[in-house]
């Protein structure tokens, strides 16, 4: 009866990395519009740092899934 658990806890941990690329994707959105918004380049230049690294985590967190499986 164990084992059921072990394998909801396993899922709900695959599942929590994909959520970290996808809000750093979002900040750096909301970062990058800000801005546009305010005339600042450098905080413009990090939003688009920021959904960078969103997009490679998101590529390394799915690597990581398919090796476990």
């Amino acid at each position: 009866m164990t084992e059921p658990e072990e394998n909801e806890s396993e899922i709900e941990k695959a599942k929590a990395p994909t959520v970290s690329g996808i809000g750093q994707k979002v900040l750096g959105e909301i970062e990058k519009l800000a801005g546009i918004v305010n005339a600042d380049p450098l905080a413009q230049a990090e939003g688009e740092f920021n959904i960078e690294v969103g997009d490679i985590r998101d590529d390394l967190e799915d690597g990581l899934v398919r090796t476990k499986e």
